[in-house]
């Protein structure tokens, strides 16, 4: 019966029930996130945990004029048990929806607009992934976390809107461990699995693993020529995406962007941001069933280029919104890449560092961008285009403006997708696609 929880026709009848109930001169509208996940975990390249969780929230809105009030509730799967608590919710929300105070923001969709995507993967079976595991990683200590299957977003609401997004997408979310805090961390995901890719990726990874087990290099604060693989990339920019790129964060001024959106600061001519929803596995609508553009500009040739406006920042400012999340924090975030062979940067980096991963990120100084964290996993001192030894925990603080603007030197000509692994309440459809970058002068404090 929980099958039906990522189903079209049994949503579909769910959605109907709820909205041929609306009463009176309000509007309903039912918003549905729903999944069928096989959770896979590995420790010592064995399985320590396998399951399957099939599960969805449905969130019913009721609005009158400049009034609104929700409630989420999770579904079964079974069809008079599911209508009945939808209709109950929406009962208990035309009871207390004239007691609540007008909001002055609030803003819900004046047009009809329908959307559709059904995407069919290649995704493994739990056997095709354990199978892979034992095949490639014999002697490995392979640590993992492997998600696979359908999630589900779907729209509906009483002017007749549809809404319908469903994609196949798995992550496998893996390191190879060596010692103590020593390990080589790395990421596989997308709609389709290639076992052979992943084979690849692992033996690159065990290369870097014997590395690991040479004396660490251990280097005196200052500034290193340093090349990001799109791993610790995504790291920097997923830090950008928790206040930069916001409307009501740039016009408060408490963007972490202010200076490039004031043309205080420039970004390298290279650089190239948007929100690309239209070639993520992001849904092209939101909870409140508002659409946007395939693509955002954010950053063009180095400049401020756009913003992504939530409906209520739309309110406040007068601005047309653009589908943006009520957070306005990107849900596809995408660098474009650049000129630079990714199989030559370690050529090009030549002396330097070689960074993989990041952690512990966050602002020191918001309003002027700088970022600090530490360096992580597979991080490698090199010298002449070669990787000679793993570098010693750092940690780092430095200037984002600064980094991909002057001392920016050149971006890889492949971008690659990370997507969000958060699994915490359910699986997330967001991600961050980024080259790598070859920066001058990436500050290391001690």
């Amino acid at each position: 019966m929980s099958n039906h929880l990522t189903n079209r026709h049994y949503l579909d009848i769910l959605m109907d029930a709820a909205l041929e109930a609306t009463p009176g001169a309000s509007t309903c509208s039912l918003h549905i996130a729903a999944e069928d996940t096989t959770f896979i975990r590995f420790n010592h390249a064995r399985v320590r945990q396998a399951t399957q969780v099939s599960q969805a929230y449905a969130t019913v809105t009721l609005t009158q004029g400049a009034r609104s009030a929700d409630s989420t509730l999770t579904l079964v799967g079974d069809r008079l048990l599911d209508t009945a608590a939808l209709l109950h919710a929406q009962a208990e929300l035309a009871r207390d929806l004239p007691l609540l105070p007008e909001d002055p923001y609030l803003l819900s969709p004046d047009t009809v607009v329908d959307t559709e995507r059904d995407d069919a993967g290649t995704l493994p079976s739990a056997s095709q992934v354990i199978d892979a595991v034992a095949k490639h990683a014999p002697g490995l200590d392979l640590v993992g976390f492997h998600a696979s299957g359908p999630i589900v977003r779907a729209y509906a609401d009483s002017r007749g809107q549809r809404n319908w997004h469903r994609v196949d997408t798995f992550s496998f979310d893996w390191c190879l461990y060596h010692s103590t805090d020593k390990a080589v961390k790395a990421l596989r995901a997308g709609q389709h699995w290639d076992e052979a890719a992943w084979a690849r990726q692992l033996a690159q990874g065990a290369a870097q693993l014997r590395l690991l087990g040479q004396a660490p290099r251990t280097l005196p604060p200052g500034r290193y020529r340093a090349y990001f693989a799109p791993s610790a990339m995504a790291e920097l920019l997923g830090v950008l995406a928790w206040s930069g790129f916001g409307q009501k964060e740039q016009a408060v001024g408490t963007s972490s962007l202010t200076r490039l959106v004031r043309g205080e600061a420039t970004l390298h001519a290279s650089v190239q941001l948007s929100e690309d929803t239209g070639r993520s596995i992001a849904p092209a609508f939101t909870p409140e069933g508002f659409t946007g553009p395939g693509q955002v500009p954010l950053v063009v040739d180095g400049q401020h280029a756009g913003t992504l406006c939530s409906p209520r920042s739309a309110r406040e400012f007068g601005l047309p919104t653009n589908g943006a999340l009520a957070g306005e924090s990107p849900q596809a975030l995408s660098m474009a890449p650049g000129s630079l062979p990714e199989a030559d940067a370690l050529k090009a980096l030549g002396t330097g560092l070689y960074i993989s991963n990041l952690h512990y990120l966050n602002y020191s100084d918001r309003q002027h961008c700088r970022v600090t964290g530490m360096t992580r996993f597979a991080c490698f001192w090199v010298e002449n285009g070669e990787l000679v030894a793993p570098l010693q925990v750092m940690r780092f603080d430095d200037d984002l403006l600064d980094l991909l603007g002057p001392r920016l030197i050149a971006l890889t000509d492949h971008a690659e997708i990370h997507q969000d692994t958060n699994t915490y309440s359910q699986r997330q459809l967001g991600s961050i696609t980024t080259p790598g970058a070859l920066v001058a002068g990436f500050e290391l404090t001690l």
